[in-house]
């Protein structure tokens, strides 16, 4: 299998190889052993779905060279959201499936391999000429499909740290998005079967669980008796909380029943929306130490225009409030947010509004994309489209400016101590790739110090609070750390994103 995409397409891959391995199929390392191949695609954006085809046709180019008779199956967002079309385009696909039939990935399989051996063999005399048949496309419009405890899966991260999805589909108008489209409406899965999967984690080692879906701060709503339309706006989602019965599933509900659970380990909560955030929410992640001190909340725009424009239920001063309410609630908290740069009607104005957002907030993590017109999207027909040259320009201003302001957090740390997970040995391609051996970026450079000689040393990469998995920096600290585990660890340089420690 390749998987493509977000971590929660991860977890749709991790569920078809569990339901493979637990159909008595066997999982190769080796593409050309292979007598199937599954392809799990992503189609947010443009850049992605061009990953995906062209993943697709190197498998089949591939396949031609090593594996003739083995079958191909595309899988995710791609299909999900292109599922007439591309059976069309691409007959070279043995079978199609959305993200409703994940785990009925095993039979699809076999149909696929049978479809594959009714195939022309490239290269090969058929005894008669024969059209070739179709592709297989299994496909629903509007997804339903909510994972549980007992769904199998096979884990594709190291053994400290997992993925927990929540929810799934989203309820979000947000005018750049197909996401609703292709991933269906919001759904929540059970408290308590979360609660069952977190602690199956727990007992194998697992050290973090991130809490993800399309909008976490949506998590519960859907489970209300009779729910039946869309909470969007912060005085509605206000409103609707305050209906709730004292024994309904909510997010803090569920991060306080994690808490509870007996161990050493942190809780992860990515993927929130800023119109769901309550007092309530920052209350319970300050009074529940296993939660990391960090929260990851797209915002995409501070520019009311633009929120306006981008459908977020979100005005600029709601923004700064809810900001303000955060980081004093929370002592201690690494905000990491997303912007969208370039949307159609951005004008010079308000981009450098956003600049100066980002310049006086000081987001401790903080990215940035491109926008992408999307079909399919009320802001794929918008008028005031950006040309790419000025996007990319801006892009470039805005991350310059968090070049600085990461810098300035980076050197403000120096001294202290931090708790990280420890996640491998650093090699020296990792090391060069970080910049790491550098002391431009305000290593502490003492020749009576041990730090002096870091250098020339080993390193061990590891994650703090404020850096989740693949998406933040990274700590590298002298010498071997237990891998998997916490230890603490004292700050004594930076790079642009990244820390320097010891050991304490």
């Amino acid at each position: 299998m390749i998987s493509l995409g977000c971590a929660k397409n991860l977890v749709d891959a991790e569920v078809m190889l569990g339901s493979l391995m637990a159909d008595g199929m066997e999982i190769t390392n080796e593409p050309a052993e292979a007598d199937a191949l599954i392809v799990n695609t992503c189609s947010f954006i443009d850049s992605a779905q061009e990953e995906s085809v062209d993943t697709i046709l190197e498998s089949s180019e591939l396949r031609s060279v090593q594996q003739p008779g083995q079958a191909l199956i595309v899988s995710g967002c791609l299909p999900q959201r292109f599922r007439k079309e591309l059976p069309k385009l691409m007959p070279e696909v043995d079978a199609f499936m959305g993200v409703d039939q994940i785990a009925e990935v095993s039979r699809i399989v076999r149909e696929a391999m049978a479809h594959r051996s009714t195939q022309p063999v490239e290269g090969a005399r058929p005894a008669r000429k024969k059209k070739p048949a179709a592709p297989k496309s299994e496909i629903n419009m509007r997804p339903q499909y909510v994972p549980d405890v007992e769904t199998p899966r096979f884990r594709l991260t190291p053994q400290h740290f997992a993925y927990v999805k929540i929810a799934e589909g989203c309820n979000h108008p947000c005018s750049f998005c197909i996401i609703p489209r292709m991933r269906g409406s919001h759904r929540s899965r059970q408290q308590a079967d979360i609660v069952a999967e977190a602690k199956e984690l727990i007992a194998q080692g697992v050290k973090e669980l991130n809490l993800i879906s399309q909008d976490s701060t949506y998590y519960g709503m859907d489970l209300r008796p009779g729910h039946r339309r869309t909470i969007s706006s912060p005085e509605k989602f206000a409103r609707a909380n305050a209906e709730l019965s004292e024994d309904a599933a909510t997010l803090c509900s569920l991060l306080r029943e994690l808490n509870a659970i007996p161990g050493d380990f942190w809780i992860r909560l990515l993927y929130t929306h800023p119109a769901h955030w309550t007092d309530e929410l920052i209350k319970t992640i300050a009074e529940c130490p296993k939660v990391a001190r960090y929260v990851d909340m797209p915002l995409q725009h501070i520019h009311d225009t633009m929120l306006e424009r981008m459908r977020r239920e979100t005005d600029g001063q709601y923004i700064r409030d809810l900001i303000a309410r955060i980081r004093e609630g929370i002592p201690g908290i690494a905000i990491r947010t997303t912007f969208i740069i370039g949307f159609p009607g951005e004008t010079e104005k308000r981009f450098e509004t956003l600049l100066d957002f980002i310049r006086a907030t000081k987001f401790e993590r903080l990215g940035v994309f491109a926008y992408s017109k999307e079909d399919g999207t009320r802001a794929g027909g918008m008028r005031g489209q950006i040309p790419v040259e000025t996007k990319d320009a801006r892009c470039a201003k805005a991350m310059a400016a968090q070049r600085k302001i990461a810098r300035a957090q980076g050197k403000a740390l120096i001294g202290k101590k931090l708790n990280v997970l420890a996640e491998k040995l650093a090699t020296d391609q990792d090391l060069q790739g970080a910049d790491v051996r550098s002391w431009e970026h305000g290593l502490i450079r003492d020749t009576n110090r041990r730090s002096a000689k870091l250098v020339d040393g080993q390193y061990t990469i590891a994650r703090g609070e404020a850096d989740a998995p693949d998406i933040d920096g990274r700590v590298y600290v002298q010498g071997e750390l237990p891998v998997g585990d916490f230890s603490w660890v004292r700050v004594i340089g930076h790079t642009d994103y990244d820390l320097i420690a010891e050991p304490v």
